[in-house]
């Protein structure tokens, strides 16, 4: 094993890292696909002319506003129907808990597919479909992340919560070539052009539902609905040690401890406690805070833009012809992906999250404003001009920064946005504030997959202009990150509460500095293997007096 892992994993019993670990962050990990599989083939269908020609995204009759808008109405209403996904998930991760709710959310997402692909020419039941569907999707982002964060070693939960950010560009990866070979081998005047790569939904909705079965319930989700005794053997399982390990009892006792906590601060509140909660204690105030702002300045960054009108943006670029257009985003989809396992394998717990985020966001911001200056220079390419000589090379650089912009993006962004939100919040409120974050997040994701294609439009700011607005909000996102985003690699899950209650002017800038090895699970190492067990925790402690 390379030396950086070990130094990561020092303090971490070997055993912890085992088969049934590694199914459930399987399971829930690949949940990413879900979001990543619909961004790419919407990216593909709307460009393939079978679909073009059924829901007349090309009918002259229409006006270059109105065409626009139902293309931004098909390509967004997955990310409406993810807003009540999210909204949904709050309700039900805590109630059936995390497997149980990843398994009706993937019934949720095959019956909105199904309804999408028999919409044969009906456009309402086009957007009924991909709205049913955004349901189940947007519950992904909810229930795959404070999952995979609950049962992941600290040591190692910034890698396992990249299995999920990283699965979303296997499902790009995937459904751009499936787009691509349709393009190829199937007949334009054939709507299984766009309706066989959709199949990709039922392969990993199935795949997901029956992974459902073969995986533990989250400890942490135990612990909170009184199954304590349920919640150790589970977490003695997960990390594949005796019940009464230091390893094991170490995260029990921290577990328990934040929820006691809570419990005590809220005690006599009832539905309305936790959020409450969430908006009245200024630690939490700090956090949704941190939720919020890392969603607007990464959906407005302008790398989910370039997922899902690759194709135009290729082309605007100079990449002529369906198929090469196609082509260039399924090598596009191949960049993302091998970046994202590289930034999960060696950069994200290791370079920490806020170093890696600061240089993905540095790579983003030079890609957007390359590209919008090209765009301003040579704008007549819209116009089918072929650039030549240091137009066709600067042509080429702006298609490679398109590609950097997504290095960039898997960097920085699309890892942070759902690990720190997965990670920062308190037991009590974990799937109420994820919730309200991912429904702010499909909201911006929405408005901006509506807003691109008017964007675009000569009568509004241009392609250029487009850029340019993506790398002011790049920039701004760098500053942001630099002030007010803690350091949280290596903490853990209930350590976080001393670092939030810092004065909101410190916690950004020297928070986890000033609380190294808080939290019980902090001071442990893998000497304490030898030490004399500790009591087994299996009974609720009463608060002291």
């Amino acid at each position: 094993m390379p030396n950086i892992f070990k130094k990561q994993l020092i303090d971490t019993p070997r055993e912890a890292l085992n088969w049934k670990l590694g199914m459930g962050i399987l399971c829930f990990g690949i949940m990413g696909a879900s979001r990543g599989i619909d961004e790419g083939l919407i990216s593909g269908t709307v460009q393939q002319k079978s679909f073009i020609a059924e829901y007349h995204l090309d009918d002259p009759a229409m006006s270059a506003g109105a065409r626009a808008s139902r293309l931004g109405n098909i390509t967004g209403m997955v990310q409406i129907g993810s807003i009540a996904g999210a909204l949904l998930a709050f309700i039900v991760t805590d109630r059936i808990g995390r497997i149980w709710a990843t398994r009706q959310l993937c019934a949720i997402w095959a019956a909105g597919i199904v309804i999408f692909i028999t919409a044969n020419g009906r456009i309402g039941q086009v957007y009924a479909g991909r709205f049913i569907a955004g349901i189940g999707v947007g519950q992904t982002t909810v229930v795959a992340p404070t999952y995979i964060a609950e049962i992941a070693p600290r040591a190692i939960r910034g890698l396992c919560m990249c299995s999920f950010s990283g699965s979303v560009y296997l499902g790009i990866m995937l459904s751009y070539f499936a787009s691509w070979g349709s393009s190829i081998h199937i007949s334009n005047d054939s709507a299984k052009q766009w309706i066989v790569p959709t199949m990709l939904h039922f392969i990993f909705a199935g795949i997901i539902f029956i992974l459902s079965f073969t995986v533990y319930e989250s400890p942490r989700y135990l612990v909170k609905a009184d199954k304590r005794e349920q919640a150790l053997k589970t977490m003695s399982t997960l990390r594949n040690l005796t019940p009464d390990h230091p390893y094991v009892q170490t995260e029990m006792m921290d577990i328990q401890d934040q929820l006691e906590r809570e419990r005590e601060a809220t005690a006599g509140s009832h539905f309305f406690g936790p959020l409450k909660e969430l908006f009245t204690l200024p630690s939490n105030r700090y956090r949704i805070m941190i939720g919020l702002m890392s969603q607007l300045l990464s959906q407005w960054s302008g790398a989910n833009s370039i997922t899902i009108y690759a194709p135009q943006f290729f082309a605007m670029l100079g990449t002529t012809g369906q198929s090469e257009k196609l082509f260039a985003t399924a090598i596009f989809g191949v960049v993302k992906l091998v970046s994202s396992l590289v930034c999960a394998l060696f950069l994200v717990d290791f370079l920490g999250r806020k170093r890696a985020l600061g240089y993905g966001i540095t790579l983003q911001f030079l890609s957007m404003l390359y590209i919008a200056i090209y765009l301003a220079v040579v704008p007549s390419i819209q116009d089918g001009f072929k650039p030549e000589g240091h137009s066709k090379r600067a042509g080429t650089a702006a298609i490679v920064s398109i590609y950097v912009s997504g290095v960039g993006w898997a960097l920085g962004w699309n890892s942070i946005q759902y690990l720190i939100n997965a990670e920062i919040f308190p037991l009590r409120v974990r799937a109420l504030a994820t919730s309200m974050v991912m429904c702010f997040h499909f909201a911006n994701q929405y408005g901006n997959s509506k807003a691109v294609p008017t964007m675009l439009l000569a009568t509004a700011m241009r392609p250029y202009g487009t850029f340019f607005f993506f790398a002011a909000v790049t920039l701004i996102g760098l500053v942001w990150m630099w002030f007010f985003l803690p350091e949280t690699a290596g903490k853990s899950l209930e350590a976080m509460d001393e670092m939030f209650s810092l004065p909101w002017y410190i916690i950004g800038r020297k928070g986890a500095k000033i609380t190294a090895g808080s939290g019980h699970a902090e001071g442990y190492s893998a000497g304490d293997t030898e030490k004399e067990p500790v009591p087994v925790l299996t009974e609720r402690r009463e608060p002291a007096p």
